[in-house]
């Protein structure tokens, strides 16, 4: 679930902490830039681990800062694939079960990866597993907070890096005072996560066996 990243960036000291050990400076610096982000391909960072080498430090013309080349190992959440966690439901939706594990929250059960037969209630916004007994068919409720185990199937990793905006089309040229900023509707996208794991339910599922023949 936690793996060490080796990883190698500059890290600017402003003047102000100079005073400092150069090491712990470094270290504010690299949990700052890092802890809790998204890193593309490599996963979600935690915290730094330990710095391995610190190379010679500059202070270039116009900048009173000092930039040290360091190279380091970040302790970061990168489950391997079919791994098994345990996370909590957060909500449902139509698109599957999303789950949470408290300090990472994009995790997708598609309806595919359920339990079957499962099917979704629009009145209640919730899953539901219909589990076969003896007595016949009882609707088992994917309530939000409750613990499941799921295992890893897949992860999906977005570039979410700003970009700039779109060149304007001789066609579409704006005109003078005409202003070029899309309408409301068209520049409101959705966010998209930048890491998602896709998992399936595993058995016996969410628990809700035993809480039956309880």
């Amino acid at each position: 679930m936690f793996v060490l990243v080796e990883m190698v960036d500059t890290v600017r000291i402003p003047p102000w902490c100079f005073h400092r050990q150069l090491n712990e400076a470094v270290a504010e610096e690299l949990n700052k830039k890092l802890a809790n982000k998204v890193v593309f391909n490599v996963g979600l960072c935690i915290c730094l681990y330990d710095i391995t080498k610190l190379e010679d430090s500059y202070i270039f013309p116009g900048d009173g800062a000092s930039h040290t080349k360091v190279h380091f190992r970040f302790v970061v959440f990168h489950p391997f694939l079919e791994e098994i966690l345990v996370g909590k439901i957060k909500y449902c939706s139509q698109e599957g079960v999303h789950v949470t594990m408290g300090f990472f929250d994009d995790i997708l059960i598609p309806p595919e990866s359920l339990q079957q037969p499962a099917k979704f209630d629009e009145a209640e916004q919730v899953w539901l597993w219909e589990y076969e007994t003896d007595e016949g068919a009882h609707d088992l409720y994917m309530d939000q907070g409750e613990e499941i185990r799921f295992r890893v199937t897949d992860e999906v990793f977005v570039d979410t890096s700003p970009t700039g905006p779109a060149a304007a089309t001789p066609d579409n040229a704006a005109q003078p005072g005409q202003s070029t900023a899309a309408p409301a509707e068209e520049s409101t996208e959705k966010k998209e996560a930048p890491y998602t794991l896709i998992g399936t339910i595993c058995e016996p599922g969410l628990g809700l066996l035993s809480w039956w023949n309880n």
